[in-house]
Parts: C-alpha cells; structure tokens; sequence
C-alpha cells in the first residue's frame, strides 16, 4: 500500500502513509489469506467498493456494546474499552441499564451482560481447543487472568492451547509438502487424561489439515 500511495504524495513518508490509510480508511483483506502453511503480505480493499455499499461512521456504541456483551459477557466497563478502545462507555452502559443484567465479582467489580447470555453451570467441561493467533478470546478483556494463567507469557502472536478453559501451552503448525506436524509446547505438566484429550485434538486437526 505504501508503494501505491507514494506516487501521489512524493513528500510524505511512504511507510506513514501506508499506516495512515490503514489506520483511517475503511478496508477489508483481499483473499487468499490465511492459508494453511503459507505466509503472505496482506493485500488490503477498498471496503465499501468490495460491499458495493457505503460504511456507516457512526455506528450506534450500544450496539457494539451489546454485540460485545453477546459473544464475551459476562464482563466488566475495562473489558469493553480494551476490545474496541472507545471511551465514554459509561453513559453507553447506563443508557442499556433495562437490557443487561449484572454480576459482582469476588473483589466487588460489576460485570455486565445481555439478558439472555448463554451462563453454563460452573461444572460444564470444557474441550481441549486449539485457538489461532491473536484470538479474541485471549485479546478479548482487560483482565485476562480469566483464560490467562497468572505468570504466563501472553501469547497474542502464538496459537493457544486450552485445557479446561484455561490457556495452557502453546502450539505451533508446520507444512512440508504433504507432511503435515503441529507442536505442542505445553506450560505445566499435563495429567493422563489431559495429554490424551489434547493429542486427540491435535490428531483431528491435522487431518482437517491435510484435507484443506
């Protein structure tokens, strides 16, 4: 994009002005991306010429918040403004006062959610799941001691192992022709039953992968 854009502004800094245009103008990543086993420079579009329809700028912030509060509630104000680092939420929240419903923390912090929010029995298992880089679930909250251990690395960059609901390793892809490996790099030293769960899963996912 940088190379595209400084032609047209041959004083400018061709690197601030590729930033400057993803940071301001509405844009959208051009396929292929993501590609198992191959890397990439982003190609980026014109978001409303690839949707054939402008992009609304003011969009409705107790709409985000809800939409937020669908997918991650329970969670406190702090959750919110980390995610989409939009400020004066406050007078947002009290404004949707009749349409969420609260919690308390142990420590007295309010938590925030929609009425009809999915609250599973605190006994629920949870699968081993392999989540990919900068996963919202580990960028989604303030406080990431929820899915975090305490005195973890925090892993935005890496693919996430979760056992039991909680982060805990990291795993790596690699392709080589047809051969197909992930590694797993556990944080703590994982029980039988544990280390079986997670091997399944990473067999599944490597077949899902060298049928992709």
């Amino acid at each position: 994009m940088s190379r595209a854009l400084a032609p047209r502004w041959p004083d400018a800094d061709a690197d601030s002005l590729g930033y400057a245009a993803t940071f301001l103008l509405p844009l959208v990543q051009a396929p292929p991306r993501a590609v198992w086993g191959k890397t990439a420079s982003a190609k980026w579009l014109n978001a409303e010429t690839t949707l054939g329809a402008p992009v609304e700028w003011d969009a409705d912030p107790g709409e985000v918040l809800l939409r937020y509060l669908r997918a991650f509630g329970p969670a406190a104000p702090k959750d919110v403004r980390a995610w989409c680092y939009r400020t004066g939420l406050r007078e947002v929240i009290d404004g949707l006062r009749s349409q969420l419903r609260t919690f308390r923390t142990e420590e007295g912090v309010e938590l925030l959610d929609v009425e009809d929010g999915l609250f599973p029995d605190p006994d629920t298992p949870a699968p081993v799941r392999f989540l990919p880089e900068y996963d919202n679930a580990t960028l989604g909250f303030a406080d990431r001691s929820r899915i975090l251990p305490p005195g973890t690395e925090r892993p935005f960059w890496k693919g996430t192992v979760l056992v039991d609901g909680f982060a805990a390793g990291t795993w790596r892809f690699d392709r080589d022709g047809d051969e197909v490996t992930i590694e797993v790099n556990p944080w703590r030293k994982l029980t039988r039953s544990e280390r079986a769960e997670v091997d399944a899963e990473e067999a599944a996912l490597v077949d899902f992968a060298r049928s992709a």
